[in-house]
């Protein structure tokens, strides 16, 4: 496993969409590896392959809830969202800026896992968060776009204050 380099705010990937996974083998397993532990070293609950430079359709997830791993989701589509929620989101390619962002309250995903089996996944706040965050990556979409206006903060002068 490897540490991957994250792509930052204004490189061209993250707007991108990406392709779908068309067999998980061993190249996917150790990419999701690999993403799993960028994602770890960085303490991010997710992050998308277009961060790390992939233009495939794979996020990670880890909510670091006691006995919950990382869940790996390949070719992830939203196939149903119920309710809002506004949250406080970021995102480890754009470090240390938060904002407001309104966010289904529940989220229902099918993809594949990490041994190539499909699976449904039913969320709710902050997994339903972090999916739909991801599945954004996915899409060529990143949060400051979907920010409520005049929310946008840099946690870094916060903590000069």
């Amino acid at each position: 496993m490897a540490i991957r380099t994250i792509r930052l705010a204004g490189d061209e990937i993250l707007k991108k969409k990406t392709k779908e996974v068309e067999v998980v083998d061993e190249k996917i397993v150790e990419l999701v590896q690999d993403m799993i532990e960028t994602m770890h070293k960085y303490n991010g609950v997710g992050l998308a392959a277009p961060q790390v430079g992939i233009l495939k359709r794979i996020a990670v997830i880890d909510l670091y809830e006691e006995g919950d791993g990382p869940v790996t989701l390949i070719n992830p589509y939203i196939i149903k969202e119920e309710g809002k929620q506004t949250v406080d989101e970021g995102c480890l390619s754009f470090p240390n800026q938060f904002a407001k962002i309104v966010r289904p309250k529940k989220v229902i995903v099918e993809a594949l896992d990490i041994n190539g089996k499909k699976v449904k996944i039913e969320a709710e706040g902050l997994f339903a968060q972090a999916i739909s965050h991801e599945v954004d990556h996915l899409n060529g979409e990143v949060f400051i776009d979907k920010i409520i206006p005049g929310t946008l903060y840099n946690s870094e002068e916060d903590n000069k204050k």
